[in-house]
């Protein structure tokens, strides 16, 4: 059997143990959207949002990239948050990433990667602003572990310069940034900062982790 067909029976199990537990599941699904929270995360296949937070289907709108950045220039990360802002008026905004990350371990090296290395570019400048912190921890799993830590406190604080949330902070009390790494040898999710609206951009580039 092809792996894609497994996945294709794997649904018709997911929607049979749904329909058992709840008839109208499907039904309660096609309402109006209104989750909770905006998740950014890592495209990483290890860290599926829903799985390892044990939310349902519709309670997390979605975006996932690699080393889950919030980059200026990125216009679809940008028009996820205007639209999850905005027009869904999620009063959360998560941005999780994990420990173990390729694309952070990637921008700790020299490797050339093509086509990925303009991505990798800001990742490569955090290590680099980081440097003097990231040369005194001697083992390299520490090291990886840490930066994947300053990589989220990095782009919750992207995220607070946005125009968008920095809107919806001045018109009202809503979104919450939360920063998150995931363990993926614990499974447990460690919060890093948790920044509410009407900070102040230099109280959040302040604000230390760990």
């Amino acid at each position: 059997m092809d792996g894609y067909q497994k996945l294709l029976l794997g649904n018709k199990a997911w929607v049979r143990d749904r329909l058992t537990a709840k008839p109208d599941y499907f039904q309660r699904a096609g309402q109006q959207e209104r989750p909770e929270f905006l998740w950014i995360g890592c495209s990483d296949s290890h860290v599926a949002a829903e799985e390892i937070t044990g939310a349902e289907p519709g309670e997390l709108f979605v975006h996932r990239n690699i080393a889950n950045m919030v980059v200026p220039t990125d216009v679809n990360l940008l028009g996820v948050v205007q639209y999850a802002v905005e027009e869904l008026q999620v009063p959360n905004v998560i941005v999780c990433g994990h420990y173990n990350c390729g694309g952070l371990k990637n921008a700790m090296s020299r490797k050339d990667l093509g086509g990925l290395n303009p991505w990798l570019r800001y990742l490569k400048d955090l290590y680099g602003r980081n440097r003097r912190e990231m040369e005194t921890i001697e083992v390299e799993q520490t090291r990886w572990d840490r930066l994947a830590e300053l990589n989220v406190s990095e782009q919750i604080q992207n995220l607070a310069e946005t125009a968008v949330v920095r809107k919806a902070w001045e018109s009202g009390q809503r979104p919450v940034l939360h920063g998150w790494v995931y363990d993926l040898r614990s499974g447990y999710i460690k919060e890093i900062a948790c920044v509410r609206p009407g900070a102040k951009l230099d109280e959040i580039h302040s604000f230390e982790v760990g």
